[in-house]
């Protein structure tokens, strides 16, 4: 299937996750009241690129339980293609619980035997993958079982026989699984993909380094592309053996950090579908990532493409 025939613009998997949330400034030992919201990785970023007028589809297991359908029914009302969807009678949605105590943001997971973790490689629908232009993956699939693990190495597989370009983001969770069972299984992926989108502090973990130059060194030997987030004031783009830094958008106030990555890797992700330049596609990377910090929750702040022209505009008028 040639590119411009291509019905889906990104495929995505992974879990998603009921999210709890203490409403006012209590945390949970205080709190009697909660948010109930719901969370994850490769499902913010789904909703990022549909609200930025992207087709995109989110597959993945979720409990047969009123929070998977929660879940499904508004990822399907943000444009997110949820057909492959499995609903699962012999396990749960996974949940976690959020709070924010002295300007501290803590997370707590309840997510052992969810019906994500289950995910096995008979889940995937090869053909569904192959009408993509890129799949995006994260290591947090990768950190949930051994089946994951199967199952993402399978989706890479599917998707480079079909032509289809393979965004990774190593999201590295310690409260999932050690440093020392994360390397070898992340390193392994980032050798496989097209566009590689890890954080500086992830990559200084991986690579048991503190040294940006062996850094940057251990990126050149990739394959693919890397797109290093969290610079002191800019994202690191390495093309063809070149390092090029592109500067961060200002927010004009940070209220909550969490899916800054996941927006930044919509904008990235969107800008290389249009067709845009590398050095583009991650300064629409930057500019969603600046945006989400600047309003409470997961994905709520994930603009759609008019909203984020318009900042883009005041920012060029301003500059002008």
């Amino acid at each position: 299937m040639e590119r411009n025939e291509r019905l889906l613009d990104v495929v995505t998997f992974g879990e998603s996750m009921a999210l709890f949330m203490p409403t006012g400034t209590k945390g949970i030992v205080y709190s009697s009241h909660f948010e109930r919201l719901f969370g994850g990785a490769e499902s913010n970023v789904a909703i990022g690129l549909a609200r930025l007028g992207h087709t995109v589809g989110w597959c993945g297991s979720l409990g047969a339980d009123p929070f998977g359908k929660i879940i499904a029914k508004t990822l399907r009302s943000e444009g997110v293609d949820v057909s492959r969807v499995h609903f699962s009678d012999h396990a749960s949605t996974g949940l976690m619980f959020r709070e924010v105590v002295a300007g501290k943001s803590s997370v707590y997971y309840y997510r052992r035997d969810s019906a994500a973790s289950r995910m096995t490689p008979a889940d995937l629908d090869a053909a569904y993958i192959g009408q993509a232009q890129i799949l995006h993956i994260t290591g947090i699939t990768a950190a949930l079982s051994e089946s994951c693990r199967d199952t993402l190495k399978e989706a890479i597989r599917i998707a480079k026989a079909q032509g289809v370009k393979v965004c990774f983001d190593p999201n590295l969770r310690l409260k999932l699984w050690s440093i020392d069972e994360a390397c070898p299984v992340l390193l392994e992926l980032a050798e496989q993909a097209d566009y590689f989108l890890p954080g500086l502090d992830e990559l200084k973990l991986l690579y048991q380094t503190e040294d940006f130059d062996t850094i940057i060194a251990r990126l050149k030997a990739l394959p693919g592309v890397s797109v290093v987030k969290g610079g002191d004031d800019c994202t690191y783009l390495l093309e063809a053996g070149e390092v090029h830094a592109i500067p961060y958008f200002r927010a004009a106030h940070i209220v909550d950090t969490v899916g800054a990555g996941d927006g930044f890797c919509a904008g990235f992700i969107a800008g290389v579908v249009r067709g845009e330049s590398l050095q583009e596609a991650v300064r629409l990377g930057n500019l969603i990532g600046s945006m989400v910090i600047q309003m409470e929750g997961d994905w709520e702040a994930l603009p759609t493409a008019e909203e984020a022209n318009a900042v883009l505009h005041n920012i060029q008028h301003i500059e002008r």
